[in-house]
């Protein structure tokens, strides 16, 4: 009796045991868990379960802004609704229906862009509200709704996110979160000059980046190495000068409908199109494609190394600027976008008089196709235009020249490149990227304020952040997000949450969940030792 006794409460207390743990495991994800942090959760008691019969209800405003308008809303939150509902379906395995129907149950996303209280959340803010009868997604514009979209991802299990159906629950915790951006700039870069991505490589890098919220995609379409855009008034620009890459690769363009569709599948994740052409140094192919580009009229042969600085074009030959005027206004009409960047950076082979006569000449040149100018911060050592932006990649925040700029009023990206630059390496033995700017784990990726980065910058100043990855050594998508992933997600979180919500020791809990995520979603990421991942 004694030894059956013991063995009875021996199995209690496991069955104790185990109903504790799939307790556990059940948990929904508590409301602030997700990156980049809310602005504000009001968490509440019970949950949301999604079922098999759980409709996705999309409604638009139907105020005072006409019937046009209200088609548009409508219009968009269908679109929001349906992309939501193709992110569930695979792994769920339910229906979940779109539709128009009113009802009080169900994931009910709302755009509401006259309704009191809106104007408060902007065109990215967006208030997710969930009880036990419903999650009703709210928001000012499609932007915020999709941004919300995000978070209640984040919400569910990361199993979520696979292609297979899973066995759930798929329930989301009880409570409000009103969420807002600290900045409007929220940025990645992907350099497909040095080595070239194609279509699906850039949309699969434009999923990932929707999830954290980021919302300017920056393309570095042009240096020595590969010329990566269609031009029709100069199209040895790409068929040559695009035909080769770092390493002596093939290379490759995107021809003009590539392009278009890179910015409509951006703009579809509500990212916007920045495309940048570096000048007037990173110009070699360009030179290479074109003799009349040289001032000596012979062309360099294409370049397939990775040193920088020695290319130039000629500044003080006209046809240089018909080029210019031909390369500008062709990309800013398959650009929606209103940015056009002109690098300028590391000109080493441009006198400082010429450099200045370059960008006064080219400058309104951006302005004459609609464009605003964007270029490094090297741009405000000559006389950025009014508008302009400056985007800084140096590594101490001391440089004079930037913060007159911006007293004067030029707005700043910040990318300190020993902080937000994604090509650096982790440590000595990352395997991918280069080291020029220090070894950038992701704690030191994360732990500074754009807001003080730079002395004497006044905070209105700055736009916001951005995440170059420069691809010397990157060949393929596990590159990238072996690059990418864990820092991405943290300089995200800059840009979007406020500052009193960054730090550290908080923000790695947050994102150490996300790695089950990145499993789930094929991400090739980077088990930084910095992090408590979950089973080690």
């Amino acid at each position: 009796m004694v030894a059956g006794a013991g063995t009875t409460a021996s199995s209690a207390s496991a069955s104790s045991s185990a109903s504790v743990k799939d307790a556990a495991v059940a948990a929904p994800t508590p409301l602030d868990r997700v990156v980049p942090a809310p602005a504000s959760v009001r968490p509440a008691a019970g949950s949301y379960a999604i079922r098999p019969d759980t409709p996705i209800r999309v409604s638009g405003s139907t105020g005072s802004e006409g019937s046009d308008g209200s088609d548009r809303s409508a219009r968009a939150a269908h679109r929001v609704g349906d992309y939501l509902a193709r992110a569930l379906r695979p792994a769920t395995g339910y229906s979940l229906p779109v539709t128009t129907r009113s009802g009080d149950d169900g994931i009910r996303l709302r755009l509401t862009p006259k309704a009191a209280g809106a104007r408060t959340l902007g065109e990215e803010g967006y208030r997710l509200q969930v009880t036990g009868r419903a999650i009703t997604l709210t928001a000012r514009g499609s932007a915020g709704l999709f941004h919300g979209v995000q978070t209640l991802r984040q919400l569910l299990p990361a199993s979520i996110e696979r292609a297979t159906r899973q066995s759930g629950p798929w329930r989301v915790s009880g409570g409000t979160i009103t969420d807002v951006p600290r900045y409007a700039w929220r940025s990645a870069m992907l350099d497909v000059s040095r080595h070239f991505f194609g279509v699906d490589q850039v949309k699969r890098y434009i999923d990932q980046l929707a999830l954290y919220k980021i919302n300017t995609l920056h393309l570095h379409l042009s240096d020595d190495q590969g010329w990566r855009i269609a031009v029709d008034s100069w199209p040895k620009l790409a068929e040559f000068g695009g035909s080769t890459q770092v390493g002596g690769g093939p290379g490759g363009y995107y021809t003009k409908d590539d392009y278009r569709e890179i910015v409509r599948y951006a703009a579809s994740r509500e990212l916007t199109v920045v495309p940048e052409i570096d000048m007037p140094g990173h110009t070699n192919a360009a030179l290479a494609s074109y003799a009349e580009l040289n001032c000596d009229g012979v062309a360099p042969p294409l370049y397939t190394g990775t040193e920088v600085g020695f290319s130039s074009l000629c500044v003080p030959k006209e046809v240089t600027y018909d080029f210019v005027d031909d390369v500008i206004r062709e990309l800013a009409a398959l650009t929606p976008g209103p940015y056009l960047h002109i690098g300028g950076d590391e000109a080493h082979s441009t006198s400082h008089e010429d450099y200045v006569a370059f960008m006064d000449r080219v400058q309104p040149v951006v302005a004459k196709y609609g464009k605003t100018v964007v270029g490094w911060h090297q741009l405000t050592g000559a006389h950025p235009v009014e508008g302009a932006i400056a985007q800084y990649w140096g590594t101490d925040g001391n440089e004079k020249e930037v913060a007159d700029a911006a007293k004067a009023g030029t707005r700043l990206i910040l990318s300190p490149a020993n902080r937000a630059y994604l090509d650096m390496k982790y440590d000595a033995n990352t395997p991918l990227g280069q080291s020029w700017a220090g070894y950038v784990e992701a704690k030191q990726s994360y732990d500074w304020d754009p807001a003080t980065y730079i002395k004497g910058v006044p905070e209105s100043s700055v736009l916001g952040v951005e995440a170059p990855l420069w691809s010397e050594t990157l060949e393929t998508s596990a590159h990238i997000e072996y690059m990418a992933f864990p820092r991405l997600p943290g300089i995200a979180e800059l840009g979007w949450a406020p500052a009193s919500a960054h730090n550290w020791d908080e923000y790695k809990v947050r994102v150490a969940a996300q790695g089950p995520r990145w499993d789930a979603m094929g991400i090739a990421y980077y088990r930084s030792p910095q992090i408590p991942w979950p089973n080690g």
